[in-house]
């Protein structure tokens, strides 16, 4: 709960606008391990990694999307202002010209066998201009132009569905998206041990940093009991001026320090606050100190038992195995390329080709001088038509001029390249796993030699100052034991600082940050 309401109030702080200087954030106290949970939720860089998986969880369902069906809806409209005579430059033009020379033939030659004197035939003009002036009476007039093909608005509205039966390249592609989302999820993995590696290394620096910081100002407060003390003999006359002298100058040089071991544990706490992705003018407390506990842990794991780990459970290596797969696919992907491609479709159409004007005109039965109109709906069959056609497609390139050879060939070298990396990965992982366990055992080393030194600079320390009570010692003696038990308790710090920092090295190097010590069997020689 404790770790969830920190997490709560980062989120908060990051999201709300920037507070005035009255609104203050209040300061958190953290623990290394509260440090770790909020940077695997809070690190950029995580952040960024854990978005490049996601990104190849969508190229996944894109390339499945390339032999999935494709369907296209397609709606225009054109409006023909005017249109070309289709018939133009032949004798088909004056084919529509004489359709009324039809009609006066027909007429005259039903007069010639009619058997009323009354009906003669007529002359074609006076024909003509019957149906003219029979047209003009319903508001109609006779002929529509040169061109009796072109309609003023068309619309055309159709559905396309294809589906793609064989596509080499598609198929490799959802393989090769595969792969590569594997790849992305190894290299979140590394980034979380890398990350965890970095939070800890921060953490320890930060406390030895203020702890660094504790000795000094023990150190300031010991020089000026020893500047009072000084002081006292240089005015009862049993010590020299110089001494008095020399203590305070000793002061002043440490007061220097201990401003600067300020700045570094402010420096240190900050740069971890940027591991944390927390803001830097957030308030933070640490809650721990640096102690050499459990020195003997990896102790008894031998050099090829690490290099086993590390090779079993190192994601970094099982992704540069996985590069090799993805530049197989690359290859396959690219030797598709001399395959035919396979696509069955079918399109759906519905024509439309509706004319401004959509009244027609009909002849009387009987009496070809007399005319009816007849007003269209806009939707009417005779202006509407489906169209429905369906087929299979093939495509296969023949030559392309070397092009997909010469892919080939590269294809074939990136092949080759990602399995020398692999064999790279390989040693540099070995090597890492040694010195790791190198650097491990000399940090044990260093801390069972500073722990008596800081005994024995402790113990030194006491006896001068008991001999300069008795006054059988100057004071330079005890500043120069004074400055060796802060050295000392410095190298003892340093050396703490060291074995946590090659133990997280050590276990960010063999792939256990995620895992736990307890969850693999470490055996030696």
């Amino acid at each position: 709960m404790r770790i969830l309401t920190i997490i709560t109030l980062f989120a908060t702080v990051l999201m709300a606008p920037a507070a005035s200087a009255q609104e203050a954030p209040q300061p958190v106290t953290l623990t290394l391990e509260e440090a770790l949970q909020i940077a695997l939720v809070n690190n950029h860089v995580l952040r960024q990694t854990r978005l490049e998986v996601d990104n190849a969880e969508a190229q996944v369902r894109e390339a499945w999307g390339q032999v999935l069906p494709q369907v296209d809806l397609q709606s225009s409209y054109t409006r023909n202002l005017k249109s070309a005579n289709p018939f133009a430059g032949s004798d088909a033009g004056s084919l529509f010209g004489s359709f009324g020379l039809v009609d006066w033939l027909a007429f005259n030659e039903e007069a010639r066998i009619d058997d009323d004197p009354s009906t003669q035939p007529i002359p074609v003009d006076d024909f003509l201009d019957r149906q003219r002036q029979g047209m003009s009476e319903i508001g109609a007039s006779l002929g529509g132009g040169d061109n009796p093909f072109s309609v003023a608005n068309e619309f055309q509205n159709g559905i396309t569905i294809s589906q793609t039966l064989f596509s080499g390249s598609a198929f490799a592609a959802i393989k090769g998206s595969s792969q590569l989302q594997d790849i992305n999820r190894r290299a979140a993995d590394r980034q979380e041990h890398v990350l965890i590696h970095d939070v800890r290394q921060a953490f320890y620096q930060a406390l030895l940093a203020q702890q660094q910081e504790t000795v000094v100002e023990q150190s300031v407060e010991r020089t000026r009991v020893t500047l009072d003390e000084t002081q006292k003999r240089v005015t009862q006359g049993v010590a020299p001026k110089f001494q008095r002298l020399t203590a305070q100058v000793e002061l002043a040089n440490l007061e220097t320090n201990f401003v600067t071991s300020q700045n570094a544990a402010s420096e240190a706490v900050d740069n971890l606050k940027l591991h944390l992705g927390i803001p830097v003018d957030q308030p933070l407390q640490l809650r721990g100190i640096l102690e050499a506990e459990d020195q003997v842990a990896f102790s008894n794991v031998s050099t090829d038992d690490a290099v086993d780990l590390a090779l079993q459970y190192r994601p970094d290596l099982e992704q540069a195995r996985l590069a090799i797969d993805l530049r197989r696919v690359d290859l396959s992907v690219t030797r598709s390329q001399y395959l035919p491609e396979v696509n069955a479709f079918a399109n759906f159409n519905y024509l439309g080709r509706v004319p401004d004007s959509r009244s027609r005109v009909f002849s009387v039965p009987g009496d070809p001088f007399s005319f009816e109109r007849e007003e269209i709906p806009f939707f009417d069959r005779s202006y509407w038509n489906p169209s429905i056609n369906a087929g299979v497609s093939l495509t296969w390139n023949l030559f392309n001029g070397f092009q997909t050879s010469s892919l080939v060939q590269q294809r074939a070298i990136a092949v080759d390249q990602a399995e020398i990396e692999y064999e790279r990965t390989y040693e540099a992982i070995r090597l890492e796993v040694q010195n790791a366990l190198r650097d491990l055992e000399d940090a044990r080393e260093r801390i069972r030699t500073q722990q008596q030194n800081v005994q024995n600079a402790e113990l030194n320390y006491e006896f001068a100052q008991t001999r300069l009570v008795e006054g059988v010692a100057s004071p330079l003696e005890e500043r120069n034991a004074s400055e060796q038990l802060d050295q000392s308790r410095l190298n003892y710090l340093q050396a703490v600082h060291d074995l946590l920092v090659a133990r997280s090295a050590f276990e960010t190097a063999i792939g256990l940050p995620l895992r736990g010590t307890e969850a693999l069997q470490l055996t030696s020689n």
